[in-house]
């Protein structure tokens, strides 16, 4: 009574399927699935490739299993001498006109180097077995993927058969229970030595699937999904990233993705947008949002030193006047040497008339009966340096400063009130115009630059869209030097920068595309969208592109890129669900 209460059913029931149809003997039929195999039988005599590389990047619903049975070399070498004895004699005493005499011949000189191969270069002989399973909801469908199949095959150099009145035996073999039915075994096995395994070696797909990686989408080719953790610090050099793409290719869409995924995972992320297209982004996603214009009423002191600001072998001020170099020669342009120490000159005096000197210490003060670093409030601003530079050496830069002061910048002009608290945050300089969009662009990595050199235990990343205003021909060296070393060292502070531009030609304008080429080249990560013919000539130069890639760059449909990870070259499809779709759209 009590077994009749539990019920008959056990695992191994329900987990079986509700019925087996062996009666067709071109396929079988499971659960309204239809299931036929095909068995190579034959192959080129010699490759230079790896044989499946075609039959497996593609998306046809398919299984292969791959038997290799080692031979015992004793017996082997025995066997073989008895054949090249007999077949030596029948070569030298046969009739030359015999039509088989060439195939004898090509038999014995076969058997000759295999054996030479086992003797001399220590080689196993192995017998092989490769079978096909595939698998579609109808016969008519089932039948267009065979024959796609046979014929990526038969273009590869391999002869092949159809399982029929086998289907069983094949399906036995494609399941994972390492059975090799001997109704199958004979008709396809074929001899191959140690040296031949390596090109029958199946996996050779471009697939990323890591176990910490974050969902991209799926491969163009084989339907794979895309895993990629670009923290792996095992298999990358680095984090960094750099996206390419014309207008409407899908890299602003991509790199939203990769804001929304990431955010779940709670990573601290920076993000320059010059375009105001992060905005509604930011907001779905609870970030701080800081926008700095004629309009905005949140300021950043271009003159602050922040505590996390030092590098390493430099002191706070050294480090500052390192900075300011350059974000000075992004105001008053390529300007001499002289006169560009002489600013320094002048600088040096503003904060010293702020107590700040070489000495780190002088920027602690105490409070509450104890040390703590300087805020914005006691650092200089620009006002302060624009009075300096009140003498005949450097009126004219006084001039070219005025707008920064009291004209159409004055808002630089200010003591520091953001709160930088958030792990997301975005600098909206849309309000600066595309005249000063660089200020504003260097202001802010220079803000989030320190933020990700504060702790080095962290994940974070810094994502600079339109770069090519800070490393193209419209700034200088001093900028891009800046730029790059963020890229270059941004590694061992747990962080990734990400460049983003659609103008590839102006990304690599500066010193014969010097700066461009040293950010591509310490990208561990790159994904090229749709590219126009010239931009991609331009690419190539600077990129290890195949000839293939090139045509496949240009031929790319909207959310589509060939990203290079790692060593990988890969062609991936973005995906999204829809709830990502509604917030980034």
């Amino acid at each position: 009574m009590e077994n009749f209460l539990d019920g008959t059913v056990c695992f191994k029931d329900k987990l079986a399927p509700s019925y087996i149809n062996t009666t067709n003997p071109r396929y079988i039929e499971i659960d309204n699935y239809f299931y036929s195999g095909i068995l190579i039988i034959d192959y080129y005599r010699e490759y230079n490739e790896i044989i499946f590389r075609n039959i497996i990047n593609n998306n046809i619903n398919m299984s292969m299993s791959i038997f290799y049975e080692k031979q015992d070399t004793y017996k082997t070498i025995k066997n073989l001498t008895y054949f090249i004895g007999n077949v030596g004699v029948d070569l030298k005493q046969g009739n030359q006109n015999r039509e088989d005499i060439d195939i004898a011949a090509f038999s014995y000189n076969d058997a000759k180097y295999i054996r030479k191969e086992i003797q001399v270069n220590n080689s196993d002989l192995y017998f092989l077995n490769v079978y096909i399973l595939i698998a579609e909801d109808s016969i008519q469908k089932l039948e267009q993927a065979l024959k796609s199949v046979e014929g990526i095959l038969q273009a590869s150099g391999m002869v092949t058969k159809r399982a029929n009145f086998r289907q069983e035996q094949v399906f036995l073999s494609c399941l994972p229970i390492m059975e090799n039915k001997k109704e199958v075994k004979e008709v396809s096995k074929r001899n191959v030595l140690t040296n031949g395994l390596l090109g029958t070696f199946p996996f050779i797909s471009s697939n990323i699937c890591e176990q910490n990686g974050v969902f991209l989408g799926t491969n163009i080719y084989n339907h794979s999904i895309v895993l990629m953790d670009r923290f792996n610090r095992e298999k990358y050099k680095n984090a960094n990233m750099c996206i390419f793409g014309t207008s409407g290719a899908g890299k602003s869409f991509f790199i939203k993705l990769l804001i929304m995924r990431y955010r779940i995972l709670q990573m601290e992320q920076y993000i320059i947008d010059p375009e105001r297209e992060y905005d509604k982004i930011c907001n779905y996603l609870k970030g701080t949002l800081i926008k700095i214009g004629p309009t905005s009423d949140t300021f950043i002191n271009v003159l602050d030193i922040r505590e996390e600001s030092i590098e390493e072998g430099k002191g706070y001020l050294a480090t500052k006047l390192g900075k300011l170099r350059g974000f000075f020669s992004l105001v008053f342009g390529n300007i001499e040497e002289e006169k560009m120490a002489i600013l320094e000159e002048k600088m040096i005096q503003v904060y010293l008339e702020k107590g700040i000197t070489f000495e780190d210490k002088s920027l602690y003060k105490k409070y509450k009966n104890k040390f703590v670093f300087k805020s914005s409030k006691d650092m200089p601003i620009l006002e302060d340096l624009y009075k300096k530079l009140d003498t005949r050496e450097t009126r004219n830069l006084q001039t070219k400063l005025y707008p920064f002061v009291y004209g159409s910048l004055k808002f630089l002009n200010n003591y520091t009130n953001i709160k930088m608290d958030n792990k997301l945050i975005v600098a909206d300089i849309y309000e600066l115009g595309e005249d000063n969009l660089k200020y504003g662009m260097f202001i802010f990595i220079d803000l989030f630059w320190d933020k990700i050199k504060k702790e080095r235990s962290k994940d974070k990343a810094i994502y600079l869209d339109e770069i090519w205003r800070l490393i193209g021909i419209t700034s200088n060296k001093s900028v891009a030097s800046f730029i790059y070393k963020i890229f270059k060292t941004i590694r061992k502070y747990g962080g990734s920068a990400v460049a983003i531009t659609q103008d590839i030609s102006d990304i690599f304008s500066l010193e014969d595309g010097t700066y461009g080429r040293s950010i591509l080249n310490n990208s561990s990560i790159k994904a090229f969208f749709s590219l126009e013919e010239e931009n991609i000539l331009v690419l190539s130069k600077f990129a290890n592109i195949s000839e293939k890639e090139k045509i496949e760059i240009k031929a790319l449909k909207r959310g589509e890129a060939l990203m290079f990870i790692g060593e990988e070259h890969i062609l991936v499809k973005i995906e999204a669900n829809e709830l990502e779709k509604q917030v980034i759209l």
